[in-house]
């Protein structure tokens, strides 16, 4: 990142940090209540259910405090950046939308610091703000060209139409979707995921989840499998409405593939997959993926689920696994006697000279983690992925 900013607004954003630290989540809470009540059409991009969690409200927090404690380096924080920049171009984030965030996130300051927000910190935030959009923008811009390039590529939604539903378990259904227009789809990484848009009846604004694609590859179609949550869940609505009203022959608009979670097909070194949950979706795509173009690499496959019918993809499973000259599969279920997967467990199936790719609920995910490491797993070794806005990962 390129960033001009002079010495004195940078020590005044960084003066101001442990502030951010205590007041950040109500400066966003304030932030998102005033942005929506001026420009409700934005309520089509953003995530309700995170809204409503005050899960985007942290996140956002999160940004903001990282933003003002490495506004010396921010460098530090391009990982982070490119993150939430493949988020962006998912939903569809333009340019002419930071300006709009940018108004109100210095609004919000001033309502909550009353007048402990002085002139001369808030045109320090502007001015910090003003630099750091530009990266968003620039790195966003590169991401939209690429995807408008790629073959079969574009950006934003476009139509797809639903050519298969597949139930894979008690909570978890496939979509086989295929371009509207007859035309195929671009290449992608296993790992990644797509938005998928749907305006459901009665519902005033269009509503946009993302969705790891399940399979491998294909050139006419993407596969996405959904958990069905709970109806009063804000995370539901979307999931039930595809479950109970979406059916073959519907229509639903997607965004081209995205996300920075993602196999490498080079490597031919040991490699474990470890999934709880709907966590298993991107592992999917990944297991089939080294069956059909690395099928002699050593593989080691463990899933968690709640119970038996809650397990999903366990024929698929098997399946690449039998395609493969060295694959171990096993899935626990946490409510029966296999219990849970533990760090003994994993210190006799994993190969920690090699790479580990982690998904599920976030508790899941930093046991996993913390476990890996105290087995002597390099923290760049280790791959995750979680849903949601970018919260911190504690597994320190």
């Amino acid at each position: 990142m390129n960033i001009i900013l002079s010495q004195h607004t940078r020590d005044i954003v960084k003066s101001t940090a442990p502030v951010l630290a205590e007041h950040g989540t109500t400066i966003t809470t304030v932030f998102y209540r005033n942005l929506f009540e001026a420009h409700p059409e934005l309520l089509n991009v953003f995530n309700h259910a995170n809204q409503a969690q005050g899960r985007q409200q942290a996140a956002l927090a999160n940004a903001v405090y990282a933003a003002a404690v490495h506004i010396d380096n921010l460098e530090n924080i391009l990982p982070a950046v490119v993150q939430i920049a493949h988020k962006h171009v998912s939903l569809g984030i333009k340019p002419e939308h930071y300006p709009i965030v940018g108004e109100f996130l210095l609004k919000a300051i001033k309502e909550v610091l009353g007048d402990a927000a002085t002139p001369e910190i808030l045109q320090a935030w502007e001015e910090a703000y003003g630099v750091i959009a530009d990266a968003f923008i620039g790195v966003e811009d590169s991401m939209y060209k690429e995807a408008r390039e790629q073959e079969n590529g574009w950006n934003f939604f476009k139509p797809f139409t639903v050519a298969r539903k597949v139930q894979e378990s008690g909570n978890i259904t496939s979509f086989y979707l295929k371009p509207a227009d007859g035309s195929n789809v671009p290449d992608y990484k296993p790992g990644q995921y797509i938005s998928v848009r749907v305006l459901i009846p009665g519902e005033k604004y269009t509503m946009i989840r993302q969705y790891s694609l399940s399979q491998a590859p294909k050139a006419d179609e993407f596969r996405i499998s959904v958990k069905r949550e709970e109806a009063n869940d804000p995370n539901g609505v979307v999931s039930v409405y595809l479950h109970n009203q979406v059916n073959e022959g519907d229509t639903v608009e997607v965004s081209a593939p995205a996300g920075e979670f993602m196999l490498d097909v080079s490597k031919t070194t040991p490699v474990a997959f470890i999934s709880g949950g709907v966590g298993i979706t991107p592992m999917m795509s990944m297991l089939e993926t080294v069956a059909n173009v690395t099928p002699d690499r050593p593989v080691v496959f463990l899933h968690s689920a709640r119970n038996e019918a809650l397990a999903a993809f366990r024929q698929d499973v098997e399946k690449y696994a039998a395609a493969m000259s060295n694959a171990k599969t096993k899935t626990f279920l946490s409510g029966g006697p296999d219990g849970v997967i533990t760090g003994e467990i994993l210190k006799s199936y994993v190969d920690v000279t090699g790479d580990a790719y982690v998904c599920g609920p976030v508790p899941f995910m930093e046991a996993m983690i913390r476990e890996l490491i105290a087995l002597g797993m390099k923290e760049e070794q280790i791959h995750y992925e979680f849903f949601g806005p970018a919260l911190q990962l504690e597994n320190s």
